[in-house]
């Protein structure tokens, strides 16, 4: 990801570090409320009675270097709180409180940086619980435009937008707009939508071309910064929910055909075009982040290390390995509360189960689609990288320059 601030009228652009790979808080709801249900769903198991805060929340940005990291716990005691620079790896040095409750970095952040915290905490049964975030602190100019992905210099699958996150609303879109260019060496014409006044994404009719460059040109005060990225083989992967199999087709041509176990009656999966926003070799799943409580306010599921998921929706929906599943669910049941999941076995060390597979067969900006899911409704353009489920000409309407 990137960010672009104003520096004493000058743009600046900040480079802050790429995807991360370790665990993180991966099934926060987004703002898409229907339907709240899109985790995956657990084995039943006794959930822990701790509740671990993080503060500032996952995903927030303009973070001050000074401002209040916090990360605490009620009806339990921390064992284990990490703050990684995810550029870097660089561990920022934090104090535990003398009752356990509580953890809080030693001194001031590092500005335009990408943090992640990771903690781990138990109850007075010992049983354990995870909580993680990930935040970014502001720019040297304390005054972000916006947060631009992908990242200057990655490579990504033909799905991936160019999407710029505004910290402030946009009242003049076609000044901003046109501030922002974005073309790629293939030709294709590439156009903006404004989805609110906070998000503009830009993409080209139908998915980039395999082996082309994008380039996305800021212009402001008439200082010019340029952030390059390039397009990987095409992958393209359709889930049946009704025959439930997983097609993928490389380049054309279909390489691996997978069982798998999508949403179940009650929880259908979205049917629609989504792209992999993140990838994570294990992630907490926790039913309580969307929603799902038992009667008791315990959630339906708490999953610690679900391996090898891949962020499709900002809403929480992930294609994932299951391990907690029988072997007979897969290409045979739906089961799942709106992910899709694939075999794999626990701690996902096994390269050969097939959710390993398409975990290190997929990169950032590959599509996966879902069709003949229960669920008639298409998965929102807006909701994560789902932006090609919006037809062409309502694309374009969208933009303020066109």
């Amino acid at each position: 990801m990137a960010a672009v601030g104003v520096l004493g009228g000058v743009l600046s652009l900040t480079a802050l570090g790429g995807t991360s790979n370790a665990a993180t808080s991966g099934n926060d709801a987004g703002n898409h409320p229907k339907p709240p249900a899109r985790a995956n769903q657990a084995a039943p198991q006794e959930a822990s009675d701790a509740r671990i805060k993080i503060t500032p929340r996952q995903g927030a940005y303009d973070v001050g270097i000074n401002d209040p990291v916090k990360v605490t716990v009620s009806n339990g005691n921390l064992t284990k709180v990490t703050m990684t620079a995810v550029a870097t790896g660089t561990e920022v040095a934090g104090t535990l409180s003398a009752d356990g409750t509580s953890w809080k970095p030693n001194g001031p952040l590092e500005r335009a940086t990408k943090y992640q915290v990771t903690s781990e905490a138990t109850d007075a049964k010992g049983r354990p619980v995870t909580g993680n975030a990930t935040i970014t602190t502001v720019s040297p100019a304390n005054n972000f435009i916006g947060h631009l992905s992908p990242e200057n210099g990655s490579t990504v699958g033909v799905g991936m937008p160019v999407t710029v996150n505004f910290d402030k609303a946009i009242s003049n879109k076609a000044a901003m707009e046109s501030k922002i260019q974005v073309s790629s060496s293939s030709g294709q014409q590439v156009v903006g939508h404004w989805f609110n006044d906070h998000r503009l994404d830009f993409r080209p009719k139908n998915y980039w071309k395999p082996g082309s460059t994008v380039t996305a040109t800021l212009n402001l005060h008439g200082i010019q910064k340029t952030v390059t990225f390039k397009i990987g083989r095409s992958q393209v992967s359709t889930v049946d929910a009704k025959t439930k199999q997983m097609t993928v087709v490389r380049d054309g041509k279909t390489i691996k055909t997978i069982p798998i176990s999508s949403g179940s009656t009650e929880h259908p999966t979205y049917n629609g075009q989504m792209v992999i926003s993140q990838k994570f070799r294990q992630v907490h799943m926790n039913g309580a982040t969307v929603g799902l409580t038992e009667k008791d306010g315990k959630p339906s599921y708490d999953i610690q290390a679900v391996p090898h998921a891949m962020r499709l929706t900002d809403s929480g929906t992930f294609i994932h390995g299951n391990y907690w599943g029988a072997d007979s669910i897969f290409g045979k049941v739906n089961t799942s509360h709106g992910c899709v999941g694939l075999k794999d076995v626990k701690g996902g060390g096994d390269s050969k189960q097939p959710a390993a597979w398409f975990f290190d067969h997929s990169m950032i900006g590959d599509v996966v689609i879902v069709k003949n899911s229960a669920d008639k409704t298409t998965v929102a353009p807006d909701n994560g990288l789902s932006d090609w489920n919006m037809p062409w000409s309502e694309w374009v309407a969208g933009s303020a320059t066109h």
